[in-house]
């Protein structure tokens, strides 16, 4: 049964390692390209867009494929749109969010802008952690510290880089804030406990986060996790026969 695994996330790399071996699967996980040396996946795998609905309609119906695997990032609003308009069975992996906890200082907001506006005038320190294309909102009076897999074309003048891939402990967060005197966290709520250390640390120093809220989730069968889309497709191979 061919499937296509829409990628990026820490769900989609298990989707694939799972179907690695399943000879009832022949998969095919799909990434974005905004990481120029990913981990390299199991399966066979391509790197770069579709180029919208009908592009992404064409390669189901030239590969032949018969079930498709929303893995995407929670942002990732615009795939997950395209992906909702194709006519084949699809599921949707889409992790809880995160809840603000005991100790936290979380202000809310619904997208970037508003979050480079949350920032206020008096000069802060600031830690982003927003991804390499929503950079470009933020500036002076603040000083940013980003840490990215490789470095971002679009940082603010004067950002301090650290380019690092995780995952990373709170510990390590931790430690990274004190070093910088990081007084704001941005970020995104990606939800997942891979990226959450930052957030721990966040509310085990005090430092206020401004919390960057989800797009609206898709229509159609939504998953939390990993499991969850792998008995979804033994469903649909059970009922294809296979």
């Amino acid at each position: 049964m061919r499937v296509l695994i829409l990628g990026g996330t820490t769900e989609a790399s298990a989707i694939a390692r799972a179907l690695a071996d399943d000879r009832r699967f022949n998969p095919v996980l799909s990434l974005a390209g905004r990481t120029r040396s990913p981990a390299k996946p199991p399966i066979p795998w391509r790197v770069g867009g579709f180029g919208g609905v009908a592009g992404l309609t064409d390669y189901l119906q030239r590969e032949g494929m018969q079930a498709l695997i929303d893995a995407t990032h929670p942002f990732a609003a615009r795939m997950k749109a395209n992906a909702a308009q194709v006519a084949i069975p699809r599921v949707v992996v889409l992790r809880p969010a995160w809840l603000a906890q005991p100790g936290d200082d979380w202000s809310l907001v619904p997208n970037m802008q508003a979050a480079a506006e949350a920032l206020g005038h008096r000069p802060r320190q600031v830690f982003l952690t927003v991804g390499q294309g929503e950079l470009a909102v933020f500036g002076p009076p603040h000083r940013y510290l980003v840490r990215s897999v490789d470095p971002p074309p679009d940082a603010p003048v004067g950002a301090t880089i650290i380019t690092a891939r995780g995952p990373f402990t709170e510990g390590d967060d931790r430690a990274l804030m004190q070093s910088h005197a990081i007084d704001t966290l941005v970020t995104k709520n990606s939800g997942g406990s891979a990226v959450a250390s930052k957030l721990a640390a966040a509310r085990a120093l005090g430092v206020r986060v401004i919390m960057v809220d989800r797009p609206p989730p898709p229509a159609g069968v939504v998953v939390r996790d990993a499991a969850g889309a792998l008995a979804w497709l033994h469903a649909q191979a059970a009922l294809r026969g296979v």
